[in-house]
């Protein structure tokens, strides 16, 4: 018999309580809200192309893409498990402000955020025991935990579902309202959690410092397939580069937030999936900026040549 990793036996300790982390993830997903409209989904039914390439994407290639990884580096399956986790959430609420910074298209993005935040109250739940019982590597730990699909999609309704709703009703029918809370909210919510973030780092200190080397790694290649390969495949389908930078981007950006709520809720915080989710919610902002300020300066640096030949044409 296989030793028991230490990853696998490490549990994290959570800033304040439970209820903490559903606060400001239920904030940020109401934050989100107040920025859609119907006309978000509408537009879904009249140009269903690119957000169907997303969502194909986002819940089914990158689970499938990281089950793959799993199997052929087979880490911790604690480590793994957690790669499991994020893979399954929606697209994470900076996706659209990235995708406006990389000259992507940002009503697609938008449009896939609401799309795919509403879906994931189902299908959240069902990848992760799906992938997660798949794998020879996370397999077992998932039996021990014997996760209930049902008790989680309920756990994803209440935290997701209903800001999703309330936000977008107070917009629909009190817009100043909506106006005058869209950016504090939104910015508030994400420094709550980058604080978060920080004093759980700073509780756990010695045992992110201990694997968190390996999981910057881990972390790293799983991003990379999921915002190289969804931009992959959405050029291959004929995509335009507009469109393709939008779904790159919202398949790379997940919902770190979401993924620890539920690694808390219903893993007991276990050290390896909790360190992934939290490094995630991190390098996923260095990566999805990174490449928008690349793509950002390419169109750039296209304009000045092109009016530079513009000019010597003349």
């Amino acid at each position: 018999m296989n030793p028991v990793p230490p990853v696998d036996q490490m549990v994290l300790n959570l800033p304040g309580s439970m209820w903490l982390l559903n606060v400001i993830l239920g904030l940020i997903m109401f934050g989100v809200a107040l920025d859609l409209h119907l006309d978000d989904f509408k537009r879904v039914l009249k140009s269903p192309k690119g957000p169907a390439i997303g969502l194909v994407c986002q819940f089914l290639v990158l689970p499938a893409l990281t089950f793959l990884l799993i199997e052929l580096i087979e880490p911790a399956p604690s480590i793994a498990l957690g790669m499991v986790v994020v893979a399954c959430c929606p697209g994470g609420n900076i996706s659209n402000f990235t995708t406006h910074l990389a000259g992507g298209n940002t009503a697609l993005s938008i449009s896939m955020t609401a799309v795919s935040t509403a879906v994931s109250v189902i299908l959240t739940p069902v990848n992760i025991a799906f992938w997660g019982g798949a794998s020879s590597v996370t397999s077992g730990l998932l039996q021990e935990v014997h996760l209930d699909p049902m008790q989680m999609m309920a756990t994803v309704t209440v935290i997701l579902g209903i800001p999703l709703v309330v936000g977008m009703l107070i917009e629909a029918r009190r817009p100043r309202v909506a106006a005058f809370f869209r950016k504090p909210l939104k910015y508030f919510s994400i420094g709550f959690f980058v604080a978060f973030i920080l004093i759980a780092f700073q509780q756990n200190v010695d045992n992110f410092l201990k694997y968190v080397g390996l999981i910057m790694i881990v972390v790293a290649l799983q991003n990379g397939l999921a915002l190289f390969g969804a931009y992959g495949i959405a050029r291959a389908f004929k995509e335009t580069e507009q469109d393709a930078r939008a779904i790159g981007i919202e398949v790379g950006m997940q919902n770190s937030a979401l993924g620890l709520t539920l690694i808390f809720t219903f893993f007991n915080g276990l050290g390896g999936m909790a360190i992934v989710a939290a490094w995630w919610g991190i390098w996923h902002l260095v990566s999805g900026l990174g490449v928008a300020g690349v793509w950002s300066t390419m169109d750039r640096l296209a304009v000045a040549r092109q009016r530079a030949g513009s000019r010597t044409a003349a």
